[in-house]
C-alpha cells in the first residue's frame, strides 16, 4: 500500500491533523486538550499520512529550537489503520525529511512503543517518566543522514544503530558517517569507553557533542572508564581541547595515556564501547572502516590489545603541567 506524506504549516494544515491529533490523543488517550494544544504547533512542521485514496490515516510534527536538533513528536495513526506499516512510512519520511537539516532528532516516546523507533533507528536516552498520565522516555537518533543515505533503509536490521541488538557492521568511508557512528555508539554507552587513535583528532574528538556524550558516561556510572590511549600528545598542548578540559575535571573517571612505542603497538585505531561496541579505521589518516554495534568477539580481541598497550604506556607530563 502506498503512502502520502503531506507537509503542512500549522496556519494552512488542513482540519483533518487537529481531529487525529483529538481522537487518538484526547478522546482515547485522555491527554487533557490544554496539554494537547500548545505553541509549538505555530512553530512546527505539521505531517499528514494520506492513503491511496486520500483518506486520512496519521500524523506527526517536527520543530527545531536549535539548528542541529530536530524534535519529533505528536506522532499518531488512527484506530482503524493500525497494523498496516503507515507509522513505520510516516517516521521513515520524517527522518529523510530531517537529512542534512539536522544532526539529532530527538523525541519523547510513550513506554509501550519504545520497540517501534528502536526499528527506525532511535535509542532510549532517560529513564521513564510521567507525561499526561503516560509512563514516557526520551529517545534520539545522532544519524539521521546516514539513514536515509541507505538505498534499502533498514534492510535486515530489525534495531539499526541499537548497541547490543544491531549485529550487522556498518561501513563508512566519510567523516561525516564516521561522526554519527561515533555518536550513535558512545551515546549508548553504559559504563566503557577505550580509545585507541595517534591524536586526539580536533575533527573526530574536539566537538561540543562528542563532549557532552562523554561527560554524561563519566558521571553515569560509579564504574565507568573512559580511557584514551594516543600516540602525540603534542596537538593537545598547542591548543585547547575539550576532552582534555573534561579529563582534568573528572581525573577518576578519564585517563589518558601515551603509547610506549618500545613495545608492540596496533597499526589501526579504534573505539571500544562496553563489551560490544566497535569502530575500526583502517589507518590513522583516513576516515574508512567499519562499525559493529553488536560484535563481542572482535570487542573482546581488542580489549586485550588495548589492555597490553595500556599497561606499557605512560602518562603525559606536558599535559599535567598545563594551568587549568
Amino acid at each position: 500500500m502506498t503512502i502520502r506524506i503531506r507537509k503542512y504549516s500549522w496556519q494552512l494544515a488542513p482540519g483533518h491533523i487537529r481531529s487525529i491529533r483529538q481522537k487518538v490523543f484526547v478522546e482515547e488517550q485522555k491527554v487533557p486538550p490544554e496539554l494537547e494544544w500548545d505553541d509549538t504547533d505555530e512553530i512546527a512542521d505539521h505531517f499528514l499520512a494520506v492513503l491511496p485514496d486520500n483518506t486520512p490515516a496519521g500524523v506527526a510534527r517536527m520543530f527545531s529550537t536549535l539548528n542541529e536538533t530536530g524534535h519529533i513528536g505528536r506522532m499518531a495513526i488512527l484506530p482503524e489503520f493500525r497494523g498496516r506499516g503507515i507509522g513505520e512510512a510516516l517516521l521513515q519520511h520524517l527522518i529523510m525529511e530531517s537529512a542534512g537539516q539536522y544532526q539529532e532528532l530527538k523525541l519523547s516516546a510513550q513506554q509501550h512503543a519504545i520497540p517501534f523507533y528502536q526499528r527506525a533507528g532511535f535509542h532510549v536516552c532517560s529513564g521513564p517518566y510521567d507525561d499526561a498520565g503516560i509512563p514516557h522516555l526520551d529517545m534520539r537518533c545522532f544519524a539521521p543522514t546516514l539513514l536515509a543515505a541507505q538505498a534499502q533503509p533498514h534492510s535486515g536490521r530489525p534495531t539499526p544503530l541499537l548497541l547490543g541488538a544491531d549485529t550487522e557492521s556498518w561501513l563508512f568511508d566519510s567523516e561525516s558517517h564516521l561522526i554519527d557512528l561515533m555518536d550513535s555508539m558512545v551515546g549508548q554507552a553504559s559504563q566503557r569507553l577505550w580509545l585507541y587513535d595517534r591524536i586526539l583528532d580536533h575533527d573526530l574528538y574536539d566537538r561540543h557533542r562528542f563532549r557532552e556524550l562523554v561527560s554524561g558516561l563519566a558521571r553515569h556510572h560509579r564504574l565507568s572508564e573512559i580511557r584514551l590511549l594516543i600516540h602525540d600528545d603534542q596537538p593537545l598542548v598547542k591548543r585547547r581541547h575539550q576532552l582534555v578540559e573534561l579529563m582534568r575535571r573528572l581525573p577518576s573517571r578519564i585517563e589518558l595515556k601515551l603509547v610506549n612505542n618500545d613495545y608492540p603497538h596496533e597499526d589501526q585505531p579504534f573505539i571500544l564501547a562496553d563489551r560490544e561496541g566497535i569502530i575500526y579505521r583502517h589507518d590513522f589518516t583516513q576516515p574508512s572502516g567499519f562499525a559493529g554495534f553488536a560484535d563481542g568477539g572482535r570487542v573482546k580481541l581488542l580489549s586485550e590489545n588495548f589492555q597490553r598497550m595500556w599497561d606499557t604506556a605512560r602518562s603525559s607530563l606536558e599535559l599535567r603541567e598545563l594551568p587549568i
